[in-house]
């Protein structure tokens, strides 16, 4: 039985963020274009390690209350995560976007103590789509607190508990129901990045964290699992090294770790281990 996508007081509040933060001049901003390669990525119920490279556009910037990220990759994988009725491997486009009302902004006050910088409300929204034989259409939605942490040397530290709402598309033909509505459930993310010299070398630190609670059962009927996804990279200041121009090109390495993908049991190709090498060039 298909259940209707009905829109939770959470997704209200997280569409309400959404235009406040998009409705506001940025004070400052930063947008890169980024290339990551890796040969050991894994899907649900394939044996196989897929090969991806992945081009990405993402961009940050403040406004007078708050933050806005968006970031979308476009992941191409090579045969051995083929595209639905062949013609080579599947292309997967994910787009993300978070912002946050910072707490010190609109009040005028200073909420920090201790290691703590800030406070915000943050909200967001993930979409997908991916021409594979299950053909999945993701909108997610979160909405919660985070709690901003000082970082020397202009970097961040955020850890948010966020409600989340999710619904998606199955085309298994087999699958019990295709357009799938998950429980709404709980994520917790911690997001950073960490700017610091070693020796002559000036190297960022950065990445994420998600840990995703059971979301009820899947398209399948299956029962759902604890999600945990890292992705993080070690990242070299290139331009400043060999051309003295500070935060325009770094290149470095990466790595994704990926337990009971999209909340499956743990099986086939639900668990990734990649390394990657990575490049950025913020414009």
């Amino acid at each position: 039985m298909n259940r209707t996508f009905k829109p939770s007081f959470g997704c209200l509040i997280a569409g309400a963020l959404l235009f406040a933060g998009t409705a506001q001049a940025a004070t400052w901003s930063d947008t890169f274009v980024g290339y990551r390669y890796g040969t050991d990525f894994h899907e649900p119920n394939n044996p196989n390690d897929v090969a991806k490279n992945i081009f990405q556009l993402g961009h940050s910037s403040g406004y007078a209350y708050g933050s806005n990220f968006f970031n979308v990759d476009a992941l191409l994988s090579d045969s051995k995560d083929p595209a639905n009725n062949g013609g080579g491997g599947a292309t997967e486009i994910y787009l993300t976007y978070r912002t946050q009302l910072h707490l010190s902004k609109i009040t005028g006050h200073d909420f920090s103590f201790g290691p703590i910088k800030d406070f915000a409300l943050s909200g967001g929204v993930d979409l997908n789509t991916k021409d594979t034989a299950f053909a999945p259409r993701k909108k997610m939605f979160v909405v919660g607190p985070t709690i901003k942490f000082a970082v020397p040397n202009n970097g961040f530290a955020d850890f948010s508990v966020w409600y989340r709402s999710e619904h998606n598309h199955n085309g298994i033909p087999s699958a019990k129901e295709h357009d799938v509505r998950f429980d709404d459930t709980y994520q917790l993310n911690l997001s950073w990045k960490a700017p610091f010299q070693a020796g002559p070398v000036p190297l960022k630190f950065q990445g994420f964290v998600d840990y995703i609670g059971t979301k009820g059962t899947d398209g399948f009927g299956d029962g759902t699992k604890q999600e945990t996804l890292m992705r993080t990279s070690l990242m070299a200041d290139v331009g400043q090294l060999v051309a003295g121009k500070k935060d325009v090109f770094y290149a470095g390495v990466g790595y994704e770790y990926w337990h009971n993908k999209f909340g499956n049991k743990p099986g086939l190709g639900t668990k990734t281990n990649a390394p990657t090498l990575n490049v950025e060039w913020h414009l």
